[in-house]
């Protein structure tokens, strides 16, 4: 795999392997790149997902028990590409399905969450997945949850496993 610089930093000491930055880059829309061709093979796009981790600073990382790779994350490294619904009101759960055929419940324990751009007040919608990754929702997913969205306490959006998700901006 081809590096981009070395560093050996806290971390990459205390694990006893080597820090290293790759040449790897997950773009916006879940594609990933190396080198900047996108790799193809979904097995091989799945085994660096499966090590994937972000650190403390927002950092992403592909990491094995030989190796530390620093990789570019253009947003989020994974995207919410489906929805389904069962039940309503406040008995709702919401599973995502993730480019990547991850799935995850929204509830206490994965978290939605939407961002809005500075400018535009352009919504991006998150679900959580695990150890402070996430996956940005599509916008048709989105828009799914914009129909499921109710009002509660003076805002709009969607409940999950007895948690509510706002969509809006609370003003």
């Amino acid at each position: 795999m081809a590096k981009i610089g070395s560093e050996r930093g806290v971390a990459g000491r205390a694990m006893g392997g080597t820090e290293e930055a790759y040449d790897i880059r997950i773009a916006r829309d879940g594609t990933w790149y190396h080198e900047g061709s996108p790799i193809n093979r979904i097995g091989l796009v799945k085994l660096f997902a499966g090590v994937l981790q972000r650190d403390e600073n927002g950092d992403y990382w592909l990491i094995t028990p030989a190796e530390r790779g620093r990789i570019q994350v253009d947003d989020a490294p994974f995207v919410a590409v489906e929805l389904t619904a069962e039940g309503d009101g406040a008995a709702q759960t919401l599973h995502f399905r993730c480019n990547l055929d991850q799935r995850v419940t929204a509830g206490p324990r994965h978290l939605i969450r939407v961002a809005f751009h500075p400018d535009r007040d352009e919504p991006r919608p998150y679900i959580e997945l695990w150890n402070g990754l996430e996956a940005l929702i599509t916008r048709s997913v989105y828009y799914q949850l914009a129909d499921l969205a109710v009002e509660w306490k003076g805002r709009w959006g969607v409940w999950s496993q007895g948690r509510f998700f706002p969509l809006d901006q609370g003003r």
